[in-house]
């Protein structure tokens, strides 16, 4: 009297699916399928994030560029004189 015997869940199925349909039975299922799998896909997407959002904490920081010094003319190269021409 206290459990449901194997003709109760028959029956209990036969109804579920008269209800609902064989088609749009198999479609909720595809449905919770696909949002099981967008759930799955978001948070691995924030675990991602957050690893990236870790990993630039952890880095040290980088030197900051300095300006460049501007460079100073070089004198134009002149050759040297020839002793043996003298």
């Amino acid at each position: 009297m206290g459990g449901f015997s194997l003709w109760h869940w028959l029956i209990v199925g036969l109804v579920v699916l008269l209800l609902f349909g064989k088609g749009r039975f198999s479609d909720m299922m595809g449905d919770v399928a696909k949002g099981l799998k967008s759930f799955k896909k978001g948070m691995s997407e924030d675990e991602e994030a957050a690893a990236a959002q870790r990993r630039i904490e952890a880095a040290p920081p980088q030197a900051a560029p300095t300006a460049a010094a501007p460079a100073e003319p070089t004198p134009a190269a002149t050759p040297a004189p020839d002793a043996e021409r003298r």
